[in-house]
């Protein structure tokens, strides 16, 4: 299969560069018209987490809360 192929080629030449020339043609067509997003967000991920802990302070429940969410987040191995 491959040698017919291979021998079609080597008779066809001109058809064969006709075929790669319109395949260049079209992929270079087809990349200006592909839409690229050139800044990508690199922003940290939030997550917002409601808690209560009767008796203290807001700010004391969000230094606790934050503190242990970081902790555990960068043990993640896919966290880039």
């Amino acid at each position: 299969m491959i040698a017919r192929i291979i021998e079609f080629c080597g008779r066809n030449r001109f058809i064969v560069f006709i075929c790669v020339g319109l395949s260049l043609l079209w992929s270079v067509w087809s990349i200006k018209k592909t839409p690229l997003d050139a800044l990508p967000d690199i922003s940290d991920v939030q997550v917002i987490i409601y808690t209560e802990w009767n008796g203290r302070s807001p700010d004391i429940i969000e230094d606790q809360v934050t503190y242990l969410h970081n902790g555990a987040g960068s043990l993640v191995p896919w966290d880039v």
